[in-house]
């Protein structure tokens, strides 16, 4: 027995418009102030490092971060609360820290380092608070490493259970074994890890409250018009497509408008995101639209004629499990692989559980991972401005339908093929070590640079 990732660390609920810069500094900041007495805190220092630095406002780290100090968690907060409690941070130029007493600290006081990378993790963070007479209360380094995961330097990451499962894997060879061993689905492997911390219902349960809050997200960003925030004035598009689409589309079955649709979904999150809205990584901020974009096929077009939870709850078992495949043999981090490893993942969970659902065989459902993967290789994190907006909204829904495709290529072959997930994973682990810094989350190449802002 071992421990292992499960689907609601990989899965969580926070707030946009990034869960490495922002998701994850928010909890690294309410785990510090949860580790002192907030009552003696009367100074406060924040150092960000690397890419949180490089891109900590577009991002909203600084934001973040002070929003955590004030023991607020992002997958509680609500974006109202969020608009409320930094607007005061800036009238008052102060902090609750704990939720108590105010400390003077606002984002000015955030100390950036771009090109200062600590030795865990691009993603840097140093903490420290002190009390009145000048003694140390604490001061700790944080890293976040993709998808809202952190890790207190010296301890084991956060979000990771340590409850031992029946059948622990971190290779798609070791998957597919316990898979064949045991006759059944790599969804049932995972939720019979799952089983070792909750009951079926509450699987279930959970699982289908990601999904509702990934529908609510759509809503939401369907609902809101104008231009994005951050002063690049990018257009909301997603209101004008649902329009278009109940207008052409009324019932929102027509095979012919399958793609529009998808495109819609991810549009619709992402934009939801950007906006600093509430949203579920999946498994990271800036990939949070694929996963609920080929859902939505899955739902609408694919598997018609069962049961919502007959389609979500094994879709994101399987999701879940190839996400494991990555966190735990290479990276979910753009700011660590680049977008590959967002956009990548988020794409090669999608296709795995589709062709789930779909009925793929175990080794179908691993083809159509490595297949969706294979074809994100390379795939660089350079947002203009910083911002989660271009390329990233885009980006997302590109990825839906590749990964709906690589999910019908799977299909119409019987799992067998020449490159396996295993060697594609570490070929994108090798490849995001490669890649230069530059392009890598830090707004300091590729399109981040190419293209004059407006």
């Amino acid at each position: 027995m071992s421990v292992s990732i499960g689907v609601f660390d990989l899965f969580t609920v926070g707030i946009g418009p990034s869960s490495s810069h922002t998701v994850g500094p928010m909890r690294a900041a309410a785990d510090f102030v949860s580790r002192i007495d907030a009552d003696l805190a009367t100074r406060v220092q924040v150092d960000l490092y690397g890419s949180l630095a490089a891109t900590g406002r577009g991002h909203g780290t600084l934001t973040a971060v002070l929003l955590g100090l004030e023991g607020l968690q992002p997958d509680e907060v609500l974006p109202a609360q969020v608009e409320e409690r930094t607007a005061a941070i800036r009238d008052e130029r102060r902090v609750r820290v704990g939720g108590t007493g105010g400390v003077p600290l606002c984002e000015d006081d955030v100390i950036l380092h771009p090109l200062t990378i600590l030795p865990g993790h691009t993603n840097g963070l140093r903490l420290k608070a002190w009390d009145a007479a000048g003694e140390l209360l604490d001061d700790a380094v944080y890293y976040s490493t993709g998808g809202g995961f952190i890790v207190r330097d010296g301890e084991q990451a956060e979000a990771i259970s340590s409850t031992p499962v029946p059948f622990p894997f971190e290779t798609a060879a070791e998957l597919l074994a316990h898979c064949e061993r045991q006759g059944v689905s790599m969804a049932e492997i995972q939720r019979r890890n799952e089983r070792a911390s909750r009951s079926d219902d509450e699987i279930t349960g959970g699982i289908l409250h990601l999904a509702d809050v990934m529908a609510d997200s759509v809503a939401s960003g369907a609902a809101r018009e104008g231009m994005l925030p951050g002063g690049l004035r990018v257009p909301r598009r997603a209101p004008a497509w649902q329009d278009r689409l109940q207008r052409d589309d009324p019932r929102g079955d027509d095979p012919a408008f399958w793609q529009e649709w998808v495109n819609f979904v991810a549009l619709a999150v992402n934009e939801e995101n950007a906006s600093g809205g509430r949203i579920v990584t999946a498994p990271t901020n800036g990939a949070a639209g694929i996963i609920p974009a080929v859902l939505h096929y899955a739902t609408h077009y694919a598997a018609r004629g069962r049961s919502r939870e007959e389609i979500v709850v094994p879709y994101l078992l399987t999701a879940a499990a190839v996400g494991v495949l990555y966190k735990a043999r290479a990276s979910i981090s753009g700011a660590e692989v680049g977008c590959q490893g967002e956009v990548g993942s988020a794409s090669s969970m999608a296709a795995a559980g589709l062709a789930e659902v779909l009925g793929g065989t175990p080794r179908q459902v691993e083809n159509a991972a490595e297949i969706a993967m294979e074809h994100n290789l390379g795939l660089t994190c350079d947002p203009i401005g910083g911002l989660v907006q271009i390329p990233c909204i885009e980006r997302n829904a590109i990825a839906a339908a590749k990964a709906i495709n690589a999910a019908k290529m799977a299909l119409w072959g019987d799992g067998t093929h020449r490159v396996s997930l295993d060697e594609v994973i570490v070929t994108m682990r090798e490849t995001g070590r490669d890649m230069s810094s530059k392009y890598k989350e830090t707004a300091l190449g590729g399109l981040a640079v190419s293209v004059v802002e407006c």
